[in-house]
Parts: structure tokens; C-alpha cells; sequence
């Protein structure tokens, strides 16, 4: 692997990618981080948010879902709960999801109803981010 890097990308319903890609980025828990051929060593988290890669000069972009990265000899390993390449993701399910976790936070606020507070803010995150992807990145 001749200045390229060992994507894999696991989530526990199986590998979602394992490609030889030029650079890795993602969204790590104390912050956003890139990843080139010769990288040092090192293992985060990963926060609600996106990984892109590039492979032979384009781009391409995921949704993840909380997990572990690790970076060892010229591999990157994510282990994530749940990851959606862009093209995947069903807009208009991701709007609903939104205006659910929005009315739940809303009425955890009020007092209306015993909401788990941590919960709703995940997925508010979780619809939120995949909105902004697909809109952003998915061609018209």
C-alpha cells in the first residue's frame, strides 16, 4: 500500500467499507481530525457526525453514529454504531425524526411528559447531521 491508507468502517449489522482511500477525516469526540499515510499511532472516540475519505481523487462522505477509531500502520479501523453512506440516507425519514425529537424536547421542557432528555438530544443530533449531509453533498 504505496502511500494509501486501509479504510474499514464496522458497524455491528457488518463492514461497510474496507478500501485502500489517500486521506481520512472524521469527527472524533475532542474534535475533528484527518488521517494520511504515515500517521501516528492513536485511538478516540468518534461523536455523532460525518467520516469522508478520498479515493483516487473524489471525495466521499458517511454518516456515523458514535464509535472508536483507531489508527495503526497506515489502517484505520472505525467501529461505530451505525454508519449510512450519503446516497443512503432517506431525507424525508430524517425530517420526520427531527420534527419527533424536537416535539420530545419540547415537551420535556414543558414538563408535559417523563422524555429521557439524553435520548431526544441524540437523535435531534443524529436527524439533524444526516439532513445537513445529504443535503450538502447529495447532487441535484
Amino acid at each position: 500500500m504505496d502511500n494509501k491508507l486501509k479504510l474499514e468502517v464496522i458497524t455491528p449489522y457488518g463492514e461497510l467499507i474496507n478500501e485502500e482511500v489517500d486521506e481520512v477525516y472524521t469527527t472524533g469526540a475532542e474534535g475533528d481530525f484527518g488521517v494520511f499515510p504515515g500517521h501516528c499511532a492513536f485511538m478516540t472516540a468518534l461523536r455523532i457526525g460525518s467520516l469522508s475519505y478520498k479515493k483516487d481523487g473524489q471525495m466521499h462522505y458517511l454518516f456515523i453514529n458514535r464509535g472508536y477509531c483507531e489508527v495503526l500502520n497506515d489502517r484505520v479501523l472505525v467501529l461505530v454504531g451505525s454508519a449510512e453512506r450519503i446516497e443512503e440516507i432517506d431525507i424525508e425519514r430524517a425530517k420526520a425524526a427531527l420534527a419527533r425529537a424536537e416535539e420530545r424536547l419540547r415537551r420535556a421542557q414543558a414538563g408535559e411528559a417523563d422524555i429521557d432528555h439524553v435520548r431526544a438530544q441524540a437523535a435531534l443530533e443524529r436527524a439533524t447531521i444526516r439532513i445537513q449531509l445529504a443535503t450538502k453533498l447529495i447532487p441535484k
